[in-house]
């Protein structure tokens, strides 16, 4: 005896098995360069793709050396995203020596590069010559204003789809479900910014990685290094901050997740204050962080640095 299921079965039988791999083992091998990166490229992708990372949660970018084990990690992916903007100054050798051939996607393609000012120094008078060795001119941490993130994940939808056709319309679908809680992050941040007064919205943190969303919701940023973190500032420069500091009474002090807080540390002691927590600027926290995926790192940020400025 035969048994016949109905039309709707099968056409619902058939649409599964297009749009998600039948185990974890077919799903596509994706690799971003850091974890901010990855969790972008995950909420796209869903289950049809694997996402692995080359510099981990509360990890350092800018210092990254990739070992024989990332060079595996870059032979095995199907499509390798970068943040692009010279962040990872490392990329390339590093493809070279995996011998990848595959498509390398830039997530900020198409995002208009905040310029650092000047050629060796900034307008606080940092010198930022050792950033530039790694950087060039253009500030890479545009992932900071949720507005260029919109960007990177209409990149990474467009880098999917063209890789795998057949779960095009699953990477639309999340894309523009993820995009949604982007619009959502930025409106409640406009919001909250929107009530302190403008001379209260200075910040001071470790390395110069908030340009982008200070940009954004204007709020003045000055940073104790450059934009790389392996950038050093002379005693002239930190001697200057600190009289800034003094002077304009600034309370918002924070060191970041992935950088040396002694640095911070000693400047609000000769400041008389003190730091006021951890920011999470280049890198994810742990899973049981307060900032396990980007959404997350944006609301911590920003509610650790209300809680400050309101002190200004």
């Amino acid at each position: 005896m035969k048994l016949y299921r109905p039309l709707s079965m099968l056409l619902a039988a058939l649409a599964l098995a297009v749009n998600v791999p039948a185990s974890a083992a077919e799903r596509i091998p994706v690799l971003a360069s850091f974890s901010i990166l990855g969790d972008v490229v995950a909420n796209v992708g869903g289950d049809r793709i694997a996402v692995s990372t080359l510099v981990g949660p509360d990890e350092d970018a800018h210092v990254f050396q990739p070992a024989p084990d990332d060079i595996k990690a870059v032979s095995r992916a199907r499509l390798v995203v970068v943040n692009g903007l010279g962040f990872e100054g490392w990329m390339e050798r590093l493809a070279q020596s995996a011998n990848y051939r595959g498509p390398i996607v830039v997530a900020s393609a198409g995002i208009k590069a905040r310029e650092r000012v000047g050629e060796d120094e900034d307008e606080h008078g940092h010198d930022h010559a050792a950033a530039h060795e790694h950087h060039g001119k253009d500030d890479p941490h545009a992932w900071q204003d949720p507005q260029n993130v919109v960007v990177y994940t209409r990149n990474i939808v467009t880098a999917l789809a063209k890789l795998d056709p057949a779960g095009a319309a699953v990477y639309r679908k999340n894309g523009d479900a993820y995009i949604a809680k982007l619009q959502d992050l930025d409106a409640w941040a406009a919001r909250q910014f929107a009530q302190i007064p403008d001379a209260k919205r200075k910040v001071i943190t470790s390395h110069d990685a908030f340009e982008y969303f200070g940009a954004r919701y204007q709020v003045r940023v000055l940073a104790a290094q450059g934009v790389s973190t392996d950038s050093e500032p002379s005693a002239r420069e930190i001697a200057a901050l600190i009289r800034q500091i003094r002077t304009e009474k600034i309370k918002a002090l924070f060191f970041e997740n992935m950088s040396n807080p002694k640095l911070l540390q000693q400047i609000a002691r000769e400041a008389g204050t003190a730091p006021g927590g951890k920011l999470y600027a280049d890198a994810l926290s742990k899973a049981d962080g307060p900032a396990p995926d980007y959404l997350s790192l944006m609301r911590y940020n920003i509610t650790q640095l209300l809680e400050k400025i309101r002190l200004n």
